[in-house]
């Protein structure tokens, strides 16, 4: 039971109180309810809050407790977000492949290797409609609340068609931001998720037999900037 409560704790204190956490608790434990041994010591856990001041990415186990302290719309727009490395905008922009398709651009035939489900597209910067991939849970979910018809949705001056009934935009990146700081503390914005999104796929294509430069190339197109050095930014 402690040690859930620390993997629980872990995404939203640092090291050191955690550490004064859990000697406070073994303490207890072995003095006063005598339920822990004398000689014996709780499960040592490790902070997932510590990050490198630099770096504006999350850990997947961040993004859940963030999504799990939104509303339900902005909950879900932060695990899609985070699921296909998304821009904030993107959300409202989102459409079923066949409903839409994807400007031509040369591509990769390795583009979403390891990663299965829906194919969707979004409009990026530009104008550009690029192919996305969402999990199937969360294509799922996406699909309940689809819109019967698109709707005309303006954010920060810029028009858009929006599909389905979750957040985005502004209000999203707010309530991100928002939710971040109240579960740990701090937050790196909403564009983190396109951080994580990025150093995650650069290890799973590697791990799946890409070589470095070849991995670069394969995020820049799945992230829709397609430039390699943009991608070696989100490394960071």
């Amino acid at each position: 039971m402690a040690t859930v409560y620390f993997h629980q704790r872990a995404a939203a204190v640092g090291q050191k109180s955690l550490d004064m956490e859990r000697q406070a608790l073994q303490a207890m434990m072995i003095h006063l309810t005598q339920e822990l041994p004398s000689g014996e010591v709780l499960e040592v856990v490790h902070s997932l809050k510590e990050k490198e001041l630099s770096s504006r990415s999350y850990t997947s186990e961040q993004i859940f407790l963030i999504s799990s302290h939104q509303s339900d719309k902005n909950g879900l727009a932060t695990l899609i977000a985070y699921n296909a490395g998304l821009r904030s905008h993107e959300l409202f922009t989102i459409c079923e492949l066949q409903q839409r398709q994807p400007n031509i651009r040369p591509v990769s035939a390795k583009k979403f290797m390891g990663r299965s489900g829906k194919a969707y597209t979004v409009q990026g910067k530009g104008g550009l409609i690029r192919e996305i991939r969402l999990s199937t849970d969360l294509a799922e979910n996406l699909e309940t609340t689809r819109l019967p018809e698109p709707i005309k949705i303006t954010d920060r001056g810029v028009h858009y068609d929006q599909f389905y009934a979750i957040a985005a935009g502004q209000s999203w990146s707010r309530s991100f931001s928002t939710a971040s700081t109240r579960t740990l503390g701090w937050s790196a914005g909403s564009h983190g998720t396109r951080h994580s999104y990025a150093q995650e796929r650069m290890e799973e294509l590697q791990s799946l037999g890409c070589h470095y430069a070849e991995a670069l190339e394969i995020v820049s197109q799945e992230l829709g900037h397609f430039r390699p050095e943009i991608t070696e930014v989100y490394l960071r």
